[in-house]
């Protein structure tokens, strides 16, 4: 996206997320509730997980009814929620046809990120993204300290 400064150039609108996948359902709501303890807002927070019954009633549970359903190469069915999705679908909204590993360059990940974020969901995990610049590192050392794996902050959307 683009937007218009003071001046009147053109400059790229800054997205920024912090990511960790979580080994199941009991870790990821361990980690989401640490991060909401933490001042994150629960609408910063996105999920991305294969779609299983324990996955379902944890986003209805913390981030109320109805979340999206995709279906995602290398994951399969998937329960999305979240601004992180809107990132990863971008324009054409493609995500289901180009995955996640290849979705992630649009949240500021290398290609190498994306493709583990991919394999770790399709292997059950559930990654969780939280959406913000100020606090980056504190979502990152939260996170990490709940079991976030491979948890990372993305580069600014358009220096990748």
């Amino acid at each position: 996206m683009r937007r218009s400064g003071d001046d009147g150039m053109a400059e790229v609108e800054q997205v920024l997320f912090t990511v960790g996948v979580f080994k199941d359902a009991m870790w990821a709501e361990r980690g989401i509730e640490a991060l909401t303890r933490q001042g994150f807002a629960l609408s910063a927070i996105s999920v991305v997980a294969k779609d299983t019954p324990e996955v379902m009633a944890l986003v209805e549970r913390l981030m109320g009814p109805s979340p999206d359903r995709i279906d995602l190469p290398t994951v399969g069915r998937a329960i999305v929620r979240g601004a992180l999705i809107d990132t990863l679908q971008g324009a054409a909204r493609d995500l289901g046809r180009v995955g996640v590993a290849a979705a992630m360059r649009r949240a500021g990940f290398q290609p190498h990120d994306g493709l583990i974020y991919e394999t770790l969901v399709g292997r059950g995990g559930i990654l969780v993204a939280l959406h913000g610049a100020p606090r980056a590192a504190d979502a990152l050392a939260t996170m990490l300290s709940y079991g976030g794996g491979n948890a990372a902050i993305g580069a600014w959307a358009g220096r990748v």
